[in-house]
């Protein structure tokens, strides 16, 4: 059945799907995990998963999506009996996946107003996210994200193409600062020193981690924007350039973040809490900092609000085709719905503060459950059904239209049907291990 909407141009569609797999982890997490687990080996074991595992699953997906033009429920559904399942795993991933990390994006946009309003961040980050603030703020953000998704592709490829340049080139303003203040080189040395001292097994599990979230594996993500991609389009290239695209970001965000950090002697690896209450001390010593603050925000910005309409949209997707919804009431409705679920998400470090499941707060149990459960479990049903209920000539088939060679087929079956959902059941087992550790 041909799709009533594609993308309109080939540079939309990339700009769009590494929009969606370029998020708030490549800020921080990559170039992090990178310095703690021996900083050029850690990235040549990331490049190696990139390659059997990254890039096969999106091609996997992508491949999915253009053949049966349909939401991911459907699109399993078309594979074989009760693959569907495989689908309904990956929308209700992206669904709570949103739900807190637009929490996180209206954090970002009350630094963003904080700045450009007084030149200056909220005076305290702890304070902030405890009071009720930060309800208001994710409302705002799934107020953009929404208004974006309520005009279709066409909004999302619209944004998508103003947004991601300008992050680059945002990121590249940001490196010039970084790199040229004293001790810069610790900073650059924490990444890519080689320290084999640093690394070992957990090192390598952490590289295949960081892949499977990097890329928006089985969210549902590359399936839905895979259905609006016209049978012109090279698969293969087209998820090897948006695979090269993330982890140029990651390597580019590291320098253009911990050249400053190291610069100014502070602690690298406080995740979030180093984008939020560290980096503003480091701006607020520097010359013109308050600017540059600003533009730092605003990168933050774009790689949020790129990824949430890609999470959005898949919902909305599944709503469209499997329910029969128009797209004013998906967007809207399931917008609203969101929204809902994240409010326990923006509370879990004020009101709720002492709330837990599992020994984990609201915010992190949500997490948890997307993480550990829902993508592992989607991953390894979707190399099931693709690998062995399925033909997979049908999807090679797909992938080979209009003259496109797929060179590698064979080693791309034999990482779907054997190397990946070993790779997938990894890390799974690995992440059922840290909810133990959390639990008893």
């Amino acid at each position: 059945m041909k799709q009533k909407n594609e993308w309109a141009s080939k540079l939309g569609f990339i700009m769009a799907t590494a929009g969606a797999a370029i998020g708030l982890g490549n800020l921080w997490k990559f170039p992090y995990l990178m310095g703690r687990n021996g900083g050029f080996p850690f990235l040549i074991a990331y490049l190696f998963f990139i390659v059997i595992l990254g890039v096969p699953v999106m091609i996997t997906e992508m491949s999915l999506g253009r053949k049966t033009r349909h939401d991911p429920v459907r699109a399993y559904a078309d594979i074989a009996p009760h693959a569907g399942i495989t689908g309904v795993f990956g929308v209700l991933a992206a669904f709570l996946i949103l739900s807190y990390y637009s929490v996180i994006g209206g954090w970002i946009m009350k630094y963003i107003f904080s700045y450009a309003t007084t030149m200056a961040p909220p005076p305290d980050f702890t304070a902030f996210i405890s009071s009720n603030e930060p309800v208001f703020w994710h409302f705002v953000f799934m107020a953009v994200t929404v208004a974006i998704c309520y005009f279709g592709i066409q909004g999302i490829e619209k944004a998508s193409k103003v947004m991601m340049p300008l992050l680059f080139a945002l990121l590249l303003v940001t490196i010039v600062r970084s790199v040229t203040l004293p001790d810069a080189s610790k900073g650059l040395a924490f990444m890519f020193a080689p320290n084999f001292s640093e690394f070992s097994l957990s090192s390598v599990s952490a590289a295949l981690g960081q892949v499977f979230y990097s890329l928006s594996l089985c969210m549902g993500i590359t399936i839905t924007y895979g259905s609006y991609l016209s049978d012109k389009e090279n698969i293969v290239k087209s998820c090897s350039s948006v695979a090269g695209l993330d982890t140029a970001l990651a390597l580019l965000a590291g320098i253009a973040i911990f050249p400053a950090v190291f610069s100014f002697g502070l602690e690298p690896g406080q995740g979030p809490g180093l984008v939020f209450g560290t980096l503003p001390m480091v701006f607020a010593k520097l010359a013109g900092g308050p600017v540059f603050a600003l533009l730092f925000f605003a990168l933050v910005f774009f790689a949020a609000v790129t990824s949430a309409i890609a999470l959005l949209e898949v919902s909305v997707s599944f709503a469209i085709d499997t329910l029969g919804w128009d797209r004013k009431k998906a967007t809207i409705g399931l917008g609203l719905a969101i929204f809902a679920v994240g409010v326990p998400s923006a509370l879990s470090f004020g009101m709720l503060g002492g709330t837990t499941i599992l020994n984990f707060s609201v915010f992190d149990f949500v997490g948890m459950v997307t993480d550990n459960i829902l993508l592992p479990f989607g991953g390894i049903a979707m190399c099931y059904f693709v690998g062995w209920k399925w033909n997979p000539e049908n999807l090679i088939e797909e992938i080979e239209k209009n003259g496109n060679m797929f060179r590698l087929k064979r080693l791309w079956l034999v990482c779907i049907r054997f190397l990946t959902p070993v790779l997938v059941g990894i890390v799974t087992l690995s992440g059922f291990y840290n909810i133990y550790s959390v639990i008893f």
